[in-house]
């Protein structure tokens, strides 16, 4: 852990002489995502290729008395207000290396499918984080912030730095990578959520016995975002972790099945699932893949858009 470089100072909370700050920040899509074998500490290590997509959350912070959370949205009912929730657990962790009294109101309005594999717990994480640091007036580093993103999971350092990046450890460690397009993708979000830590115990016992070698990213996949070919990248695209999704929810092979046949490029579950993921040729092509989804009565509701998006950022 990178600890400051200035002894803590104690904070009102009114660093920057505003009421309040919101910073909107995006899911994510795994094109790859390779696992290695379970380690001794629990994790795994990965090959993580993410993409950011323009699907947002926003995250507002406001000076409160204690440290309090509220959310709206879809799905809202099923995000933690409590100190498990990664915007709570990213504002403690900044409040404690600065000595800020901790009394902020954090306010979460969702668009990211919650329990959806597309990070949106995390976006909530990063997103407070870089709001908190705006309105106490922190200053951190770019790479004290991702730092702290990297105790809080594997997926939240992205979440911050948002754009095409390779992630290996368990995911923290980024690498950003070149787009050389827009890709368009269709979501579809399934009836219910999926635990990513039940997905991963899924594939290590469906795994057991088998050799799994270490995991690297495909230089072919790599190559196909450099150059924005989406027929190159649809062909490359790979989650190690969808046969435990769809043992855990067979339905979702139905989802895959009706996005293919509606002309997607590619179908993939998204990093934990249950979000299926569909890669269009372009954006006409997604809005069909979207209708034909829509019609197909396998899904809760289907969403259009693409990517690389920005990462977190201060509206």
């Amino acid at each position: 852990m990178t600890e400051s470089k200035t002894e803590p100072t104690t904070h009102t909370g009114r660093g920057t002489g505003t009421d309040a700050v919101t910073v909107r920040v995006p899911a994510k899509v795994n094109v790859q995502l390779a696992v290695g074998a379970a380690r001794p500490d629990g994790f795994h290590d990965l090959a993580n290729v993410f993409l950011a997509v323009g699907l947002y959350d926003e995250v507002t912070v406001t000076p409160a008395d204690e440290l309090r959370i509220t959310c709206e949205g879809p799905d809202a009912d099923q995000v933690p207000l409590d100190a498990t929730n990664l915007a709570a657990r990213a504002a403690l962790e900044l409040a404690r290396r600065y000595g800020v009294e901790p009394g902020v109101h954090l306010h979460i309005a969702k668009d990211i499918p919650v329990a959806g594999g597309m990070a949106g717990g995390s976006a909530d994480g990063a997103g407070a984080l870089l709001a908190c640091d705006a309105l106490w007036g922190t200053h951190a580093s770019r790479e004290e912030l991702l730092d702290i993103c990297a105790e809080l999971g594997s997926d939240v350092p992205f979440s911050l730095v948002g754009g095409a990046a390779l992630g290996v450890g368990r995911g923290e460690q980024l690498r950003t990578l070149e787009v050389g397009a827009t890709f368009h993708w269709v979501f579809a979000i399934a009836e219910r959520g999926l635990s990513t830590p039940a997905v991963f115990r899924e594939f290590d016992r469906m795994n057991e016995g088998v050799r799994i070698p270490e995991p690297v990213a495909s230089q072919e996949l790599l190559d196909a975002l450099a150059k924005g070919d989406a027929g190159a990248l649809a062909r490359a695209v790979s989650n190690d972790l969808q046969p435990a999704a769809l043992s855990l929810f067979p339905a979702l092979a139905d989802t895959l099945a009706a996005g293919r046949n509606a002309g997607a490029l590619a179908a993939l579950v998204s990093g934990s699932g249950p979000t299926t993921a569909f890669l269009a040729a372009d954006a006409e092509s997604a809005r069909a893949v979207a209708d034909a989804l829509r019609a197909s009565g396998t899904c809760r509701t289907v969403r259009v858009t693409d990517g690389p998006a920005p990462g977190a950022t201060v509206v």
